[in-house]
C-alpha cells in the first residue's frame, strides 16, 4: 500500500488526476478486501463453535464469548465508515457461510469432544442446515441492534442453544 500512496502522491503533484483516481478506486479495493477477509476470519469462528455446540450438545462460557465476539466483531467491521451502509447485506450471507462452513468444520474436528472424530467423520455428523440457520440468526441481529446492545441480545439467543439453559444458569 505503500507505493500506491507514493503514486497517488505523485499523480496528484503531476496534475494526472484521472491516474490518481485510478490508485484511489485501488485502494479502496484493498480495503475492502482486508475487511471481508477479517469478517470471514470471525465467521469461521462463529461456525467453529456452533459446530461444537451442535456436536456436543452443551455451551461453555468461553464457546459463549468466542460466539458473542464474533458477533460483535462482525457488525464492527461490516459497517461502512458513513454508519449506514454495510459490506455484507443481510440477504448475502449465504454464500459466505457456505464457503466457510467446510473449513469450520475441518478446524472443529480438532476440538470437538477432545478430537475424536476427523474431519471426515465430523463432516458426516455435522448437520449443515441447522448450523448455517443457527449462524444466520445470530448474523441478523447485527443489523437490528448497536454494538452496546448486541452482546446482551447475543447472549439471550445463546441460552436456547443445546445446552444454553445451563450456561445461563451456570449449571
Amino acid at each position: 500500500m505503500t507505493q500506491e500512496l507514493i503514486d497517488l502522491r505523485k499523480s496528484i503533484l503531476e496534475g494526472r488526476y484521472s491516474e490518481a483516481l485510478a490508485i484511489v478506486d485501488e485502494l479502496e479495493g484493498m480495503s475492502k478486501q482486508a475487511i471481508l477477509r477479517n469478517i470471514q476470519s470471525y465467521l469461521k469462528i462463529l461456525l467453529i463453535h456452533l459446530i461444537k455446540n451442535q456436536v456436543e450438545q452443551r455451551l461453555t462460557n468461553s464457546w459463549a464469548a468466542f460466539i458473542r465476539n464474533s458477533i460483535v466483531e462482525i457488525k464492527k467491521l461490516n459497517l461502512k465508515d458513513n454508519k449506514t451502509s454495510y459490506y455484507i447485506n443481510n440477504d448475502e450471507w449465504n454464500n459466505l457461510l457456505e464457503e466457510e462452513l467446510e473449513s469450520a468444520i475441518r478446524d472443529a474436528s480438532l476440538e470437538v469432544l477432545n478430537a475424536i472424530y476427523n474431519e471426515f467423520q465430523l463432516s458426516e455428523i455435522v448437520d449443515r442446515t441447522q448450523v448455517v440457520e443457527i449462524a444466520r440468526n445470530l448474523l441478523n441481529l447485527i443489523y437490528a441492534h448497536s454494538v452496546k446492545n448486541l452482546p446482551a441480545v447475543v447472549a439471550e439467543s445463546l441460552a436456547h442453544l443445546p445446552g444454553g439453559e445451563d450456561w445461563k444458569l451456570n449449571r
